[in-house]
Formats: structure tokens, sequence, C-alpha cells
């Protein structure tokens, strides 16, 4: 049973899920909009919004968690330079998903994620 366990598992292993997380996390920092399945779009905020949360407070600490999470010093980098600052004033929510049409192919709920 699952109990007060979360996140999803996506029929994944956890190293390819973590990969998936943060390559999904990686690209909403570079590209601040990306087309995911809805599924997927719930997971990433769950997740993106404690790294922004972390990264309003500009220190060493937060640094160090933040680059455990998705590795990259140039996503570190935009996170806290560009992404942090301007959500200062914000107490949270900092993305949007959006709901599209099914995907035709296997007809998976679309939804795209963004900042706000």
């Amino acid at each position: 049973m699952r109990h007060q366990k979360t996140g999803k598992k996506f029929s994944r292993k956890i190293g390819v899920r973590k990969a998936l997380l943060r390559s999904l996390m990686s690209n909403l920092i570079l590209k601040e909009k990306i087309t995911t399945t809805e599924t997927k779009a719930k997971e990433t905020r769950r997740l993106i919004e404690k790294l922004v949360t972390k990264a309003k407070v500009d220190t060493v600490a937060n640094r160090k968690l933040v680059t455990e999470n998705l590795g990259s010093p140039l996503r570190v980098n935009k996170l806290f330079k560009e992404i942090g600052p301007r959500y200062a004033e914000r107490a949270g929510g900092y993305t949007r998903i959006t709901k599209l049409p099914k995907r035709t192919s296997d007809g998976s709920s679309m939804a795209v994620i963004e900042f706000v």
C-alpha cells in the first residue's frame, strides 16, 4: 500500500524516474514553458515550486540544495539570477498548468506548464 507516499512512479525505476523529472525541471527553467503530459506537468510543478522557493534567497546552502536536484550550474545560475528574484514578493504558485487537447497518437492528456 502507498499510504502517505508522495509522487508518481510513472511505471519507471527510480533512476530513470529521477532523470525524467530532472530533465523536465531543467527544460522548464531554460525555456520557461514546456508541453508534456498532464501527470508529468503536475509532478514537475510539485518539485519546481520547492526549488524556486529556495532560489528566492541566494545563499551557498540553498545553491547546494538546488544543485543536488538540477546538477547543471547553467540552470542553477538562471534559477538564482533570473527566476528567483522575479518571485521574491510572491508567497507561492510560481507555475501555471494549462490543459491541452488529448494527444492523437495515444489519447494522453496533454498540458503546458509555464512560469506565471
